[in-house]
């Protein structure tokens, strides 16, 4: 055989296809993506053997263990000490694929729901794909989540560069990964839209395949171990005032009952005045709100209605976020219990905040309903050591979600609150 065709045969071995397209279930997939061996009768059982994949799962077995080991472990901690009211839905707006501290903060819900602007994307059949293609989404993937182990968020743009397209995109892999490496079997996965009354309609094929939807995403099924059988959403839709009135996100959210909610890392969004709906439901609808500082300004939290309970070290919001300071935060803070893991955008441990706020009953009027609440402006403490007239964020969105383009442009900092 002449050289030539020695190349062409060479070549043709490269870029076929790894195997057959044999049919792999969700649960096998989401083990190889995560670096985890797949059952010994899976089609995806031979491509574990591959040196680079070995090398993948290396790399998580690593990442995991330090993360576990330094920040899950005390979050887990953290929450069987404290967040002992638990519901069956737990709501975590603003968070791109984070299931892993949704999880961590809250193990037993029944529902979870995450929302972001990132796509829910798709995971093709992974014996179908060459093997350069899947190299290199096995490389994408561990870049995406080595950015949320060493910052406790996402980059987005990062997230967007690496699983924009392709076979393997969005946030799917993402929550795949994590569903596997916290233990999770996956039992079902379904792509599914929401209508403007926030009813559910399935689908057979990727979000990209589908009719326009302004709340679109994935149902998966799963279950710890034996437990019980547990549903994570994910839906792509636009949270500001304008996109999530038309969507039907709230409404869906609101047929779930009392929840359980989450903010972090959310680019101060609920502080710019162009996501007063999604603040004002989580602050209906929530029995216990866990957030760090870029969750809903304090002064939303009526003291007649919330039981207000800080944890770490408030200080000073990044400096694209400098007008988002809030001098109430600040004298909260200063008795605030320590914690000893970081998170958020100050993920350093001494310098990471988080603020559990859980409902309590409340006295009603003689015409039985609750007065309204009307935040008093923030401007009660004196602001040391911070600028009183910051220069206004660049356009760098730096979130797992998010809405945050144009929002920081036009803001001019929060009427109500005067911080």
């Amino acid at each position: 055989m002449t050289a030539a065709a020695l190349l062409v045969v060479a070549l043709v071995l490269t870029i076929a296809p790894v195997r057959g397209a044999e049919a792999v279930t969700p649960d096998d997939t989401a083990r190889f993506l995560a670096g985890l061996p797949p059952a010994s009768d899976s089609p995806l059982a031979a491509l574990a053997n591959d040196t680079r994949w070995q090398r993948h799962a290396r790399y998580f077995d690593s990442l995991f263990e330090r993360e576990d080991a330094n920040s899950l472990s005390k979050v887990r901690a953290f929450a069987q000490e404290h967040l002992t009211e638990k519901h069956d839905t737990m709501l975590y707006m603003f968070s791109g694929p984070d299931f892993l501290y949704a999880t961590s903060f809250f193990p037993n819900a029944s529902t979870y729901v995450l929302a972001g602007l990132e796509p829910a994307g798709d995971v093709s059949q992974l014996t179908a794909l060459p093997r350069p293609t899947l190299d290199y989404t096995l490389q994408n993937i561990e870049s995406s989540i080595g950015t949320l182990m060493n910052y406790s968020f996402f980059i987005t743009h990062n997230m967007r560069t690496q699983l924009s397209s392709g076979p393997i995109y969005g946030t799917l892999p993402i929550l795949y990964v994590f569903l596997a490496r916290t233990g999770k079997t996956i039992h079902d996965v379904t792509f599914v839209d929401l209508d403007s009354d926030g009813n559910i309609q399935t689908w057979n094929e990727s979000a990209s395949k589908r009719s326009n939807s302004a709340a679109s995403g994935v149902r998966i099924v799963f279950s710890a171990g034996n437990g019980p059988w547990q549903t994570l959403y994910y839906f792509s839709t636009n949270l500001a005032d304008g996109g999530v009135t038309r969507s039907g996100f709230l409404t869906f959210c609101g047929k779930l009952g009392t929840a359980d909610s989450f903010i972090k890392s959310a680019s101060y969004l609920l502080h710019s005045g162009g996501f007063n709906k999604v603040r004002d439901f989580l602050l209906e609808h929530s029995a216990t709100i866990l957030q760090d500082d870029s969750g809903i300004p304090v002064v939303y939290f009526d003291p007649k209605k919330w039981r207000l309970q800080p944890f770490g070290h408030y200080v000073a919001p990044l400096s694209i976020f400098a007008r988002a300071y809030q001098p109430r935060m600040a004298e909260l803070f200063r008795k605030a219990a320590p914690i000893d893991f970081g998170l958020g955008y100050r993920w350093r441990q001494n310098e990471s905040n988080l603020l559990l706020a859980q409902k309590i009953a409340t006295e009603t009027t003689e015409s039985g309903l609750s007065p309204r609440y009307s935040p008093e402006p923030d401007n009660q403490v004196e602001t040391k050591g911070i600028n009183p007239k910051p220069r206004p964020p660049n356009k760098r969105r730096i979130n797992g979600d998010s809405n945050t383009w144009g929002s920081w442009q036009r803001w001019p900092g929060p009427a109500r609150t005067g911080q």
